[in-house]
């Protein structure tokens, strides 16, 4: 099993040295891949008067891209990803750019994964359309893809128009991989389609509901003559969800049962508030994955 870990920049902090520490730390203990979150605005709930959802801003969220750079000489050769940005609230070409340089600096240890959102207040800001977000990513991964791939890009769809331009420099992987995440079946059909992966849901913490959601997608590739194999899945584990040592080797287990390789473990919110803490959980959960 690959078994990465979600970067835990709140109980991190926004200095460099500590997160470098962490990701080496992580990458000293075998960690495979490095997942970074995404969020350029944090709705301020003094204001949003009854706002539920867990990002504010007072959340500290660093932009993912910038993380990524900068990890690149801290973690040499460790899979550095998004997980996941927040695709159509941001400029199409701009995210090609800048997924090419971090995919350079990684030497081809990158994965861009992408996803919809679901913050309006946050959509606004970036003057992008909440409505048609769906549909709309799916031309900016077609039009990214181009731009991985030719020098020189003609592109007339419907929300982007190039006349014969590109990006230099060009990433190393051509194109870059392009994981898809989300829970609904638009989603999963999504990346039947045209996706190089699917990264489950956070939000979905259950073997029933997580294997029904890879039977949904392994049908729907069928449906577009696609085989499900081709399509990588990253299963999460959020220990918010799963307290015990016990419940962790049974999401381990359960994820191996469903033929799933790539495991993303997620150690925020659960009372490890400093960066020694969430290294020491480090050592932990890799030696009880290496238990199995």
């Amino acid at each position: 099993m690959n078994l990465g870990v979600v970067l835990p920049t709140v109980e991190l902090g926004p200095g460099p040295q500590m997160i470098k520490e962490y990701a080496q730390t992580a990458q000293g203990l075998g960690y495979t891949h490095l997942v970074i979150q995404d969020h350029v605005l944090g709705v301020d709930p003094a204001v949003h008067i009854g706002w539920t959802r867990p990002y504010t801003n007072k959340t500290l969220t660093p932009d993912p891209f910038v993380q990524a750079a900068f990890l690149s000489s801290a973690v040499p050769g460790m899979e550095l990803v998004t997980g996941v940005v927040v695709l159509t609230q941001r400029q199409t070409v701009l995210v090609a750019k800048q997924a090419a340089e971090v995919d350079i600096l990684t030497g081809g240890n990158f994965r861009l994964g992408v996803g919809l959102g679901w913050n309006r207040v946050e959509y606004a800001a970036l003057v992008e359309d909440f409505t048609n977000r769906g549909v709309r990513s799916e031309e900016q991964v077609e039009l990214m893809r181009a731009l991985w791939t030719q020098q020189s890009v003609t592109f007339d769809g419907k929300w982007h128009h190039i006349d014969a331009a590109g990006i230099n420099p060009m990433p190393v992987q051509r194109p870059i991989p392009v994981w898809f995440g989300g829970a609904s079946d638009a989603v999963l059909k999504r990346t039947a389609r045209m996706g190089d992966g699917w990264i489950t849901s956070p939000q979905v913490q259950t073997y029933e509901a997580n294997k029904a959601m890879l039977g949904r997608l392994h049908g729907f590739a069928e449906e577009v003559d696609r085989d499900p194999a081709s399509i990588g899945i990253e299963g999460r584990i959020e220990l918010v969800d799963h307290p015990t040592d016990d419940d962790v080797l049974s999401a381990f287990r359960e994820w191996r049962e469903m033929g799933v390789e790539i495991v993303t473990l997620s150690t925020r919110s659960v009372g490890l508030d400093t960066p020694q803490k969430q290294m020491d959980a480090l050592k932990h959960y890799r030696n009880l994955a290496d238990s199995l």
